[in-house]
């Protein structure tokens, strides 16, 4: 279970914003849900990936932007071809997932992804998942299962950044 308290008060507070980590983020566009967020996150001295995956979380692409493709560690590049796949850009997240590897969150959300009806198989595959969210119709079952997906993968990877592992 995400536990935005488990981040300290001024995460706790950001989130609250809108959903408090449980927000369903549009597979594609999208504008920011939240933009005292943005302004609060703009403001703080959270570190970059923190604040990266934060405005990811409100959608506000250009921040998230940003924020991400300065940061050269595969976290940076795991934030920066999420924004990619949410722009969407296929060929451009699948860049940066390259980019970022495999990553420690993958086994977690693998197993979480088949919870939520996604098989990924033996292994995760970010390349697969961009696929699976562009062919996923708007109000379809399949669209669902991608957005649950996807708050999975935030989830994972804010953790594994906010506690700077």
């Amino acid at each position: 279970m995400f536990d935005p308290d488990s981040y300290g008060p001024e995460i706790a507070r950001i989130l609250a914003l809108d959903g408090s980590g449980e927000r369903l983020m549009p597979l594609a566009g999208g504008t920011c849900s939240s933009p005292e967020a943005r302004d609060v996150i703009r403001g703080s001295k959270l570190a970059p990936l923190v604040r990266a995956g934060l405005y990811l979380y409100f959608s506000c692409w250009r921040e998230a932007h940003e924020t991400a493709q300065d940061i050269d560690t595969p976290e940076g590049s795991y934030w920066h071809a999420i924004v990619h796949r949410q722009e969407p850009d296929a060929w451009n997240s699948g860049y940066w997932f390259r980019r970022a590897g495999a990553h420690p969150v993958f086994p977690a959300l693998r197993e979480r992804a088949a919870e939520l009806g996604y098989s990924a198989g033996t292994r995760w595959d970010p390349i697969a998942f961009i696929d699976f969210c562009e062919r996923a119709e708007p109000g379809s079952g399949a669209e669902r299962v991608a957005l649950e997906v996807q708050r999975a993968e935030w989830q994972l990877l804010f953790d594994y950044c906010a506690r700077g592992r």
